[in-house]
């Protein structure tokens, strides 16, 4: 019978009122504004953050959904009060995680023949499907790709994905500020050392394809795209991030993938039977048959032959979206 732990790391010893505090102010909250919306007097609330009344768990729990705090750092508050953590952290390979794991995967390979991963809260790379591993060949320092990869450090490392960046300066202002956002709502140390680290890297290192271009932008100017060259030649990629929206689980509600699809040029993939090993990267100068896409809708990239009937792969890619909606399971997608 496997059991799950709800013990948190060990962290110094910091009074509840404290660190409710000092969430209240990363949210940029006044006690009444608070009080109001959590529905206790603010005089209650300000005798808890001062220490000279107990909340209870029902209270503790209120408050955090209020102030928006993550799953694991609602589990540290109950601890600072005195309560056993709510909410289980399992590895993502634990067996009450198969069925998440299996949503995962299936949208992985679903975006095939286009390039998506998993990353966990420190961008570490979880799962990831076939289309990325030909993105990442020519790494000069191979320590960039040990396990666990870091998807941002090895995107803005000189010796990484940076020199094959075209518009890198763009790039990493786009990467910096996402993860600017992140350390200012998870307020998560390894976040904050990890956002000192990638700030210090060269915006342009030496013989980097990113040295005298142009800033360039998606049509419209609705989105920052990756530029990166390949040996196929140059690849135009707009991202988007799915994250669960209903997690009452540790890891999962930490998890996101992270998908690319073609942005600006319509590039496809010329697929050869079933997916081969290095396949080809096509890129012409049509726009995307439907144009651009809607922030916030799953579309479906459909594989087509040169007559227009759906190729093996699009037949499969579409009865995966089938199966995918009739999931109750819901999901958020944002574009980047």
């Amino acid at each position: 019978m496997t059991t799950t732990s709800l013990q948190m790391p060990a962290r110094p010893i910091v009074p509840f009122g404290a660190l409710l505090r000092a969430w209240r102010q990363r949210r940029r909250r006044s006690q009444l504004d608070l009080a109001l919306d959590a529905e206790v007097s603010q005089r209650h609330l300000s005798f808890v953050e001062s220490g000279r009344a107990a909340p209870s768990r029902e209270m503790i729990l209120r408050l955090a959904e209020q102030l928006d705090v993550p799953l694991r750092e609602r589990n540290a508050l109950l601890l600072a009060a005195g309560y056993a953590p709510l909410y289980a952290e399992r590895p993502l390979d634990d067996p009450a995680m198969q069925a998440a794991r299996g949503m995962v995967d299936q949208i992985l390979r679903a975006h095939l023949p286009h390039p998506a991963l998993a990353v966990d809260r420190h961008w570490h790379m979880v799962a990831a499907n076939a289309a990325i591993a030909p993105l990442m060949l020519g790494v000069e320092d191979a320590a960039l790709l040990a396990p666990p990869v870091n998807v941002l450090r090895l995107s803005l490392h000189p010796r990484g994905l940076a020199p094959r960046i075209a518009n890198l300066p763009e790039w990493r202002g786009h990467l910096l500020e996402r993860l600017r956002r992140q350390v200012a709502t998870s307020a998560d140390p390894a976040l904050v050392s990890l956002l000192a680290e990638l700030a210090a890297f060269d915006a342009a290192p030496a013989g980097s394809a990113a040295v005298g271009t142009a800033t360039t932008h998606f049509p419209d100017g609705i989105a920052v795209p990756l530029q990166l060259e390949t040996a196929q030649g140059r690849l135009s990629l707009i991202s988007t991030t799915t994250v669960f929206g209903t997690p009452t689980e540790v890891t999962l509600s930490e998890l996101a993938i992270e998908a690319f699809y073609p942005a600006g040029r319509w590039c496809t993939r010329q697929i050869q039977g079933e997916m081969a090993p290095n396949p080809k990267l096509l890129c012409d100068d049509r726009l995307a048959p439907d144009g651009i896409r809607a922030p916030g809708r799953q579309h479906l990239v459909q594989h087509r032959h040169a007559d227009g009937s759906l190729s093996p792969l699009g037949r499969e890619a579409a009865g995966s979206q089938t199966r995918s909606d009739q999931r109750l399971v819901t999901t958020h997608r944002r574009f980047h």
